[in-house]
């Protein structure tokens, strides 16, 4: 093996202090726009709630139909290609498949409301798009439970050690007591 090879292998066990650090900041920076965005909303939905009529006429609505359940079998169709694969971004297509179906089925059945088809929409979201879209999120849980993540503890002790010594990203395992 050579040492480029090693050294590569060993940046991917270890991350260096400084990597640990830009992620840290990259997540603040990502949950301090996530939380704006939020907060942003709240006015905004407020707002469409009190200005929208409740009864619209839409022009292309066969054109929008169609291409969103496209969309939804081009996501469903990557997921199940990815998971043949068993590639990793299986996880990223299994949400967003599962974010498409829970759409689908929320504006199936409230775009229905008044009408004989509401009930048929109900069916489908109720026995098939949720419990789908609830077993992709499940799936994609226990895929990301598998992965081995640094513990807060360990990227903190990381910062710490002395340079050239590797942190721990996972535990050792308990010693055993006989």
């Amino acid at each position: 093996m050579s040492d480029a090879q090693a050294s590569t292998q060993e940046g991917a066990v270890a991350p260096a202090a400084d990597l640990l650090e830009r992620i840290r900041r990259h997540r603040r920076h990502t949950l301090e726009l996530l939380t704006v965005c939020a907060l942003g909303l709240v006015p905004w939905t407020v707002l469409l709630a009190m200005t929208l009529p409740s009864v619209y006429e839409v022009r292309q609505w066969r054109v929008t139909w169609v291409g969103f359940d496209a969309l939804l079998m081009v996501a469903m169709a990557a997921t199940a290609l990815l998971g043949w694969l068993r590639h990793r971004a299986v996880i990223v297509s299994a949400t967003a498949t599962a974010v498409l179906l829970i759409c689908d089925a929320w504006f199936d059945v409230s775009l229905a409301f008044g009408t004989s088809g509401v009930w048929l929409s109900a069916v489908l979201a109720a026995c098939v798009e949720l419990p789908l879209a609830f077993y992709l999120i499940r799936r994609v849980t226990g895929m990301i439970s598998l992965a081995q993540w640094p513990t807060a503890k360990a990227a903190t002790d990381s910062s710490r050690q002395p340079a050239g010594r590797a942190p721990e990203l996972v535990p050792p395992p308990p010693e055993e007591t006989a």
